[in-house]
């Protein structure tokens, strides 16, 4: 007579209350293909030149004293000098560790303050005899934002503005020259009206003559990029064979830059004041 009892089968074993044996592959796959899924974001974040840069700390803005100095009559002090420019070695580090300096000092953005540096420094080597100082840059940039209501420290690694600056159109309308487009649109998008274009605020007919690539890849320069628009506006203060160390060459200069001398009154505050803090102990 056959045996007719049933064989006892032992169930797999799993940890109580866990899950079985089959499905912890599963599981570990999953989270391992989580765990990449994080790190390659935050990779192509931390590598992506246009992100915005880590945020500064908050300080306060600089206390600057409202000068009133007649055109010619005396310039604003020259800063902390920005390092000396080696075209065939990286003068990278020197500059960041200058720039971060500064920025204690005046409470301006070490970003900003390096594409500053970085114009005094090639304009040193390019035309020496016009003495240009980063702080007269730091003075066109703090009055421009102030009156373009811009924020100048939302600027991404690569430099570049995080939101494009484009002022109001220059339609004639009350208090405004009238400035027909000279650009097509390309650079302030209005094929009718020119605007003061960039963290710098040109024109961009005054763009398209003095506008250089800061970095040397030859790129297009950017009126958005702070690192090109500060070369610019250097090359642009320089164009004229003035000596900025003076009163008269640093004036004719700056209403060059604008014509309006409460706003080279306001430049020369912002410069000054600048430049004081930048050597202070």
């Amino acid at each position: 007579m056959a045996d007719t009892a049933q064989p006892t089968v032992t169930p797999p074993s799993s940890p109580p209350g866990g899950p079985p044996r089959r499905y912890v592959g599963r599981i570990a796959l999953a989270l391992g293909l989580v765990l990449t899924g994080v790190v390659l974001v935050v990779t192509i974040g931390v590598r992506n030149p246009d992100a915005p840069a880590a945020p500064p700390p908050v300080q306060p803005a600089l206390a600057i004293p409202e000068q009133r100095p007649q055109p010619g009559a005396e310039s604003p002090r020259a800063g902390l000098a920005a390092p000396v420019d080696r075209p065939a070695v990286s003068d990278q580090a020197e500059l960041d560790a200058w720039a971060t300096r500064v920025a204690d000092k005046t409470h301006l953005p070490a970003r900003v303050l390096a594409a500053y540096g970085r114009a005094e420094m090639w304009m040193q080597r390019q035309k020496p005899t016009c003495h240009l100082s980063w702080a007269t840059l730091a003075g066109i940039g703090r009055v421009e934002t102030e009156r373009g209501d811009f924020d100048l420290s939302a600027i991404a690694a690569s430099g570049r503005v995080v939101k494009p600056v484009v002022g109001p159109p220059l339609d004639g309308s009350p208090g405004v020259p009238a400035v027909h487009d000279t650009d097509g649109g390309k650079l302030d998008g209005d094929k009718s009206w020119d605007h003061a274009i960039g963290p710098l605020q040109f024109l961009p007919s005054t763009w398209k003559k003095y506008q250089e690539r800061a970095n040397g890849d030859g790129g297009a320069p950017d009126p958005q990029n702070v690192d090109d628009a500060a070369f610019t506006a250097a090359r642009y203060l320089c164009s004229g064979g003035d000596d900025l160390g003076t009163p008269a060459g640093w004036w004719r200069a700056i209403l060059f830059y604008n014509a309006g001398v409460a706003y080279g009154q306001d430049v020369f505050s912002a410069a000054d004041a600048y430049a004081e803090a930048s050597v202070a102990p």
